[in-house]
């Protein structure tokens, strides 16, 4: 098919199509038009989608006959109603479908983080490499606990939950390349054991674990969950399976952008740990069932929810509609 001369003979109807919608009151004849184009232009959808599902033509239709539906039926649902879809069953359901991926970023980032604590604490001369002795004794001694504590509570949380947020959708969005996420992960695990190696070397090791603990069993299990994320639409362009490569990797970005989008709202809850518990002249052991409770309550509302979503046939995408799968034409 001559998609430019298919494009030559229909485009009046879809500018009259997009006139139609465009206008703030319709009346009987017009709103009689506006059904007949509409049915005309899925028809058209149709013949495109044929040819070529993936098309910035096809895609154009689809927005096209979105907006055309909304004009003649009104919002497609309560807005209270699209929250409470998202957090009950497309959330989860794309926290699910990463569950064991995420699970294994977390085995890999403690290996890493393992080996670089030994290599501090076994290694002659890396202590000294890192800074004098006067430095690293003031960082395990004072600075470590200090950085949680020397800024008031809640613009600290604000600046650790903007921070890791930032980090996370770009571990997700910047997942295409297999090479950022994996960097971030690494990066992050480096860090950390490094810090402990110091900790560890001047027998300050149990203060590493309860303040980074109490936070961290969430905010590192988002980096895990964002890593997870990025790699499975880089797996998506790698290896579409039965899909064509662009079918493949729109499927699971819209998928797992809803993971990022959910992890912002997971890493302000690990914020606000970070900003008011791990600083908190509370017990150490309440400080550390306080970060647990917060882990084990994601982990529960993942398997549960997420679980009975997945076997629903959902997997955190878009409705039919709205990716435009299928359009409604009576």
């Amino acid at each position: 098919m001559d998609v430019d001369a298919f494009i030559a003979v229909h485009r009046s109807d879809w500018q009259r199509l997009d006139d139609l919608v465009r206008r703030r009151r319709l009346d009987g004849a017009e709103s009689d038009e506006l059904l007949v184009l509409y049915q005309r232009v899925s028809t058209h959808l149709s013949i495109i989608r044929s040819v070529d599902p993936e098309s910035a033509l096809s895609g154009a239709l689809s927005t096209r006959l979105s907006r055309a539906r909304t004009r003649f039926t009104g919002a497609r649902s309560n807005v209270m109603e699209d929250v409470a879809q998202f957090f009950v069953i497309s959330l989860p359901a794309a926290f699910y479908r990463i569950r064991w991926l995420t699970a294994a970023v977390g085995v890999v980032f403690i290996a890493v983080t393992w080996l670089y604590a030994a290599w501090v604490v076994n290694t002659p001369g890396v202590i000294p490499a890192l800074g004098t002795d006067e430095d690293l004794r003031q960082f395990v001694e004072e600075d470590f606990v200090n950085y949680y504590s020397e800024n008031p509570a809640a613009s600290f949380a604000g600046l650790v939950w903007t921070n890791n947020a930032w980090i996370a959708l770009q571990a997700v969005a910047f997942g295409v390349t297999g090479i950022w996420p994996a960097f971030i992960l690494y990066q992050n695990a480096q860090g950390i054991g490094l810090a402990a190696g110091m900790m560890a070397s001047y027998d300050r090791l149990d203060v590493f674990f309860v303040y980074i603990l109490p936070h961290g069993f969430m905010e590192l299990t988002a980096i895990f969950i964002a890593t997870a994320a990025g790699l499975r639409i880089f797996w998506a362009w790698v290896a579409p399976g039965r899909r064509p490569r662009s079918a493949a990797l729109a499927e699971e970005g819209r998928s797992l952008i809803t993971v990022a989008l959910g992890l912002v709202l997971v890493l302000l809850v690990s914020g606000l740990v970070e900003g008011f518990v791990t600083p908190s002249p509370l017990p150490a052991w309440l400080r550390l069932g306080i970060g647990f409770l917060v882990f084990a309550a994601y982990w529960a509302y993942t398997l549960i929810l997420g679980r009975r979503a997945v076997a629903a046939g959902h997997r955190g995408d878009l409705g039919v509609v709205d990716r435009g799968d299928a359009v409604i034409t009576a």
